[in-house]
């Protein structure tokens, strides 16, 4: 148990970030994985719809500092690789 008042206010601080965090970052694999799925089904116009909305989430998130700017990053570039050329 902390000694200090401000230790407690710490720890109150510290785990409304860390929900807050694992909620982005859900919601973040959700999004791909409904990415996939239109790939999958071959709906490439929702797919590209999605990246983009994928992009910007990812975006929010490296602002945030839910996950750092590399990995949102190659987490992009590797689903527009995936999205075949018109």
């Amino acid at each position: 148990m902390p000694q200090k008042r401000s230790a407690c206010k710490e720890i109150r601080k510290s785990k409304k970030k860390h929900f807050s965090n694992i909620r982005v970052a859900t919601e973040v694999k959700t999004i791909i994985k409904g990415y996939n799925a239109f790939l999958a089904e071959k709906k490439f116009d929702r797919a590209k719809e999605l990246l983009r909305f994928l992009t910007s989430k990812l975006s929010k998130a490296v602002k945030k500092g839910v996950i750092h700017r590399n990995t949102a990053s190659r987490k992009i570039a590797r689903l527009s690789k995936k999205l075949p050329r018109a």
